[in-house]
């Protein structure tokens, strides 16, 4: 699914990533916490695009933004936790 559109929404206080997938829109949530930390607040994959990978890649997207960026991430939601416990690879945003 790596091919997906995923846009980010940034403000001063935190944003979202959100994707739309036949017609239905899929999000992660943030806030900022700090200089150099986000928190992920909430993933919210719609029924119809669960199993497919989509929540996944909206963590991932938050990774490859806070490495550019060099920022650091607290896994608040549950889903974007379970996926970092799966990931080992991820750590390095991790904030421990």
């Amino acid at each position: 699914m790596s091919d997906l559109d995923i846009k980010r929404e940034d403000g001063e206080t935190g944003g979202r990533y959100v994707v739309n997938v036949d017609g239905h829109e899929a999000e992660m949530t943030y806030s900022r916490a700090g200089k150099g930390l986000i928190i992920i607040d909430h993933t919210g994959v719609p029924e119809a695009l669960g199993g497919q990978g989509v929540g996944k890649e909206l963590v991932l997207r938050a990774i490859e933004d806070a490495r550019s960026e060099g920022l650091r991430i607290i896994p608040l939601c549950p889903f974007a936790k379970a996926q970092f416990d799966k990931h080992p690879e991820w750590a390095d945003v991790l904030k421990s």
